[in-house]
């Protein structure tokens, strides 16, 4: 059992996949799903003080880095885009609901990785960015356990 938790710990860890693949997984494992919340919400919350502190400074240092270039490109101008789309919300607290909602709902590219590196980039104080993307993967948690839930009835997986 114990690996089964581990799994999706890290999992969950992983970016893009994050919280919102490693829920269905651990559902699907047989990890009652408040087990499966918390150890999901931790692993996707626990890269989050080293995405706000060091990911912007490194992506801008690779930038014109010949090996590591593209690849920094990428995530910076992710990074980027996904700042901007969140400063166009009014107001401070508007924001910080704006980076809630951004992180919360579970689409793809919309995660506590992608919301911590758009704060970031917006310059958004670390309480604030951690409140937020907080309270964004504790929704994303709540949506994608109780989708995971209803999918297992319906289906029988």
């Amino acid at each position: 059992m114990l690996l089964r938790y581990l799994a999706v710990f890290f999992i969950s860890m992983v970016p893009l996949i994050e919280l919102r693949g490693a829920i269905p997984i651990a559902v699907g494992m047989g990890i009652e799903p408040m087990h499966a919340i918390v150890v999901c919400a931790v692993g996707n919350l626990l890269p989050v003080p080293v995405i706000y502190f060091f990911a912007r400074k490194f992506l801008i240092w690779g930038l014109d880095k010949k090996y590591i270039g593209g690849i920094c490109h990428f995530f910076h101008d992710k990074g980027e885009k996904a700042g901007a789309k969140l400063s166009g919300k009014a107001g401070k607290f508007g924001l910080l609901l704006a980076l809630t909602l951004f992180v919360g709902v579970p689409i793809p590219g919309t995660g506590a990785w992608t919301g911590t590196l758009g704060a970031s980039f917006l310059n958004m104080g670390v309480k604030e960015t951690a409140l937020s993307v907080s309270a964004g993967v504790a929704l994303a948690a709540i949506i994608m356990t109780s989708v995971s839930m209803v999918g297992l009835h319906v289906f029988g997986l």
